[in-house]
């Protein structure tokens, strides 16, 4: 049996949800612990009931949808993300992967299909992480960062704990954090928040794996100095020397393609017209998907930022503020997903994931993989994000027919 999603009522849930926060660009303002975003998790819970599906909040506020299978014993299968959003985020990132979730199980429900495992769809607390921590619903579930501690949080932009905002929204779950021994397996549909597939015209994404990450803080000092009478050759600059250290993130990157290289956040002081920059914070940012490449890039980094502080005459503050190393999804269900694919006729590629997503976090746990789709020109977190609505019927396609494989255990881990 095949199962087919409801293309126009996928749609509609995604549209009338995305009217939750719309901006004037028609993007979404749907911060977590926000009142519009305790809107979108009612609606939610509302649609899932309506389905069926008995729901579920842990101690940190997580939302499980349950469609029961035949058999309690076995073991859970789980799809999902978020509904928050960034400030001035767009209507399918996260959101798309929780509804078309949600579609899954109606689909299912209209074929009358049954499974032998329960099928749960799952929506983090706080993936996007503008307060307080990025992807922190799926860290505190799989233990990486403790419930007590968790929930105690501050964040300088507002005034509350986490265990207040949850209070305020209505979501301080009782439900103790499911075991994860009771998790089969793990999947996540998500626009691909980059340009591949559209430029390919290819319509789905089976992502069996994850960049690495090497994030940086650095510090150059130098000397303040009159911009007028100070020659060139005895100058101190730290800014000079920041861009010829930003110029070499962006040359490594570009020496080890498909890596990337960011300098995201710069500094400096005194920040004067006509004053040479003594001081200069700033970030750097590394990711390739291979381990090798990206630890060889990691030295290399780290070299020749040095060479330039001392060719400078300026002292170098270089700290690594995360690591994160590349994944492996588990293969087994990403073949699961390539064959749900292959029988939709529709074009495709294996790829690895460039962002973050709460299936990083679980993937060190669990049999994880995602399914990602278009979207315009490849921007996201951006008001003018946007997908296409027969691509996200055919990701939810993709992901209905991959829930029901894993839940009848025709999907064999290793």
């Amino acid at each position: 049996m095949q199962i087919e999603t409801n293309q126009d009522r996928l749609w509609s849930t995604l549209m009338e949800l995305g009217k939750l926060g719309e901006t004037d660009k028609g993007g979404c303002n749907r911060v977590e612990f926000t009142v519009l975003n305790k809107e979108a998790r009612d609606r939610f819970c509302s649609w899932a009931r309506d389905a069926g599906c008995q729901i579920v909040i842990d101690g940190f506020g997580n939302i499980r949808a349950r469609r029961q299978g035949k058999n309690p014993d076995a073991p859970t299968v789980m799809c999902g993300s978020h509904l928050d959003t960034q400030p001035t985020g767009g209507k399918f990132d996260g959101v798309y992967g929780v509804l078309g979730g949600l579609e899954a199980i109606r689909a299912l429900n209209d074929a009358g299909a049954e499974t032998e495992a329960t099928i749960e769809v799952v929506v983090w607390t706080n993936e996007e992480g503008y307060i307080f921590q990025p992807m922190m619903g799926s860290a505190v579930w799989t233990g990486m960062i403790p419930l007590k501690e968790a929930l105690e949080m501050r964040d300088e932009k507002v005034d509350f704990k986490i265990c207040e905002g949850l209070e305020r929204m209505g979501y301080a779950g009782t439900a103790p954090l499911m075991e994860r021994e009771k998790v089969a397996c793990y999947l996540e549909l998500h626009i691909e928040q980059g340009p591949v597939l559209e430029n390919a015209d290819e319509w789905i994404g089976v992502v069996d794996s994850t960049q690495g990450q090497h994030w940086y803080d650095l510090q150059l000092n130098g000397t303040e100095a009159h911009a007028g009478p100070t020659p060139m050759a005895l100058r101190k600059d730290a800014l000079m020397g920041m861009s010829r250290i930003a110029l070499e993130v962006d040359r490594i990157a570009r020496d080890n393609m498909p890596a990337c290289g960011t300098v995201g956040f710069v500094e400096v002081f005194p920040n004067s017209r006509n004053t040479i920059p003594g001081r200069v914070k700033f970030t750097a940012d590394l990711r390739h998907p291979d381990p090798e490449k990206l630890a060889a890039m990691d030295r290399e980094f780290r070299i020749i930022a040095n060479d330039i502080a001392v060719d400078m005459s300026l002292k170098l503050s270089l700290n690594e503020f995360t690591f994160i190393k590349p994944l492996q999804f588990n293969q087994p269900l990403a073949d699961a997903i390539e064959q749900a694919v292959i029988a939709t006729e529709k074009p495709y590629r294996r790829m690895f994931t460039g962002a973050g997503h709460d299936a990083c976090n679980i993937a060190r746990f669990l049999p994880t993989a995602m399914i990602f789709i278009p979207c315009r020109d490849g921007i996201s977190h951006n008001e003018s994000e946007w997908a296409e609505s027969d691509h996200c019927k055919s990701g939810a396609d993709v992901l209905a027919n991959t829930l029901m494989a894993a839940a009848n255990g025709r999907v064999k881990y290793e």
